[in-house]
């Protein structure tokens, strides 16, 4: 039943930008690693995409290095001679340190090379930020053009908010752009809301547990701007009984039903799926009526005026050599809220890890279905910030695990043995699994639940 309900155009394009962005993070990372070693003088066996147990799926050999793609798309790694990775390559540790292995060489290059990928990944999402900006510029929804006020869903009514408010501030910070409620929302612990209702100024105290429900809806249909329903181009697949819509027509009812708000009409033509109703539509000065057939999903068949264009946005566009500066802002900004919502796991009783952490299968719904390109940059960009972050954590098996141990070295003078770096690593790796493997069930519960 799962399977016939799923959208598959919106799962492969899902898909693919996954696949894309995360070849590119990997490749990159691991580039990071390959580049040092080089220079430094180390052998670097292979270089792969993605993980290759028992079989590769592409592989070819250059000069002394092994490039390769895995069929796991689960990461990627090279394998640098006489160092103690996810290879676990005992034998080779077993035997007397070549001047050519990463273990022959000063702690400091070993630092270098240990650090190259979340480097690399760092500055990729500045890199990123920064052209995102050039080529798209920004956009925001000032909050005083809500004209027509927010639409609500049920957990907003429950808190105490009503259709057609506005929210004006939260947490004693006025809101000035709508762009920022969400991040407002799921940072904080208590959410106290100024809201402006018919006019008059109201606060809204946001009950115990409130966030945790946010976080786990991940905001879906919270609070959105209301706006009329407006056509602006009609399908050729639109299947009419009797009349027909106009671009510029004002969409304001269906069958016996009236409505204001297009969040209202979405409402009402998901209950009447593949049935013919009657649409009543302002066109200048009169009043249509057109009989039109629903899809399967409630579609009519045509494409309402963009919300922003009716309500207005703010469009900041940024020269090249502005961008930069802009770009890096944003990419630290960005990280410091990261930082910020992984503290709150562990500080916060309205962040659980359960409600946040996800596996391959949340960070490919991230992608929304359709490809576009500002989209898949921006997230390419954000997970390129977060891959860095998680890199630099003092787990062994990780980036910063690995530096954490040679920084031990550079201070104390005193390096730990290669049966202790075996040892970790293999803590490290059965740690990561263990969280991967949960993650991906978080996943496949919430889908099927």
């Amino acid at each position: 039943m799962y399977l016939l309900a799923t959208n598959w155009s919106a799962f492969f394009a899902n898909v693919g930008q996954f696949i894309l962005a995360f070849s590119i993070l990997v490749v990159l990372h691991e580039m990071g690693h390959f580049l040092p070693a080089k220079w430094f003088g180390c052998r670097v066996d292979k270089f792969y995409l993605f993980f290759n147990p028992w079989f590769s799926l592409w592989k070819k050999k250059v000069g002394e290095t092994e490039y390769g793609l895995g069929w796991i798309p689960l990461g990627g790694y090279v394998k640098i001679a006489g160092m103690i990775d996810e290879s676990m390559d005992k034998e080779q540790m077993q035997l007397p340190a070549q001047p050519w292995e990463f273990r022959s060489k000063p702690a400091w290059q070993r630092l270098i090379i240990m650090l190259g990928g979340v480097i690399v990944n760092f500055v990729l999402a500045l890199v990123l930020f920064a052209m995102i900006l050039f080529v798209w510029g920004e956009e925001k929804l000032p909050v005083q053009n809500l004209k027509y006020g927010l639409s609500v869903d049920s957990l907003a009514t429950s808190a105490g908010l009503k259709g057609g408010d506005i929210i004006t501030g939260i947490n004693n910070k006025p809101l000035v752009y709508m762009n920022d409620l969400p991040k407002e929302l799921m940072l904080a612990e208590k959410v106290v809301l100024k809201v402006d209702r018919q006019g008059k100024d109201t606060t809204i105290v946001m009950p115990e547990g409130f966030v945790r429900k946010l976080t786990k809806n991940q905001l879906r249909g919270f609070v959105s701007p209301r706006f009329p329903v407006i056509v602006d181009s009609i399908s050729p697949k639109i299947e009419y009984k009797s009349g027909e819509l106009k671009k510029g027509d004002v969409l304001v009812g269906l069958n016996n039903d009236t409505f204001s708000y297009y969040q209202e009409f979405d409402s009402l033509k998901k209950q009447h799926k593949n049935e013919v109703v009657t649409l009543k539509a302002l066109r200048n000065a009169d009043t249509a009526l057109v009989a039109v057939k629903l899809t399967e999903d409630g579609s009519v068949g045509f494409f309402p005026k963009d919300p922003l264009k009716i309500l207005g946005i703010e469009k900041k566009g940024y020269t090249f050599f502005a961008a930069i500066p802009a770009g890096i802002s944003y990419g630290v900004d960005r990280l410091s809220d990261y930082i910020t919502g992984i503290r709150l796991l562990f500080t916060s009783k309205e962040h659980k890890v359960s409600d946040n952490l996800g596996s391959v299968i949340s960070i490919g719904k991230t992608f929304g279905g359709t490809w576009d390109w500002y989209r898949f940059w921006t997230m390419t960009a954000l997970f390129s910030i977060i891959l860095a972050f998680m890199n630099i954590l003092p787990i062994p098996a990780l980036d910063g695990g690995h530096a954490l141990f040679t920084i031990y070295e550079m201070i104390t003078g005193r390096k730990p043995s290669d049966k202790f770096m075996e040892y970790a690593q293999m803590v490290g790796m059965v740690l990561l699994l263990g969280l991967m493997l949960y993650a991906f069930g978080l996943d496949i519960w919430r889908l099927f639940k």
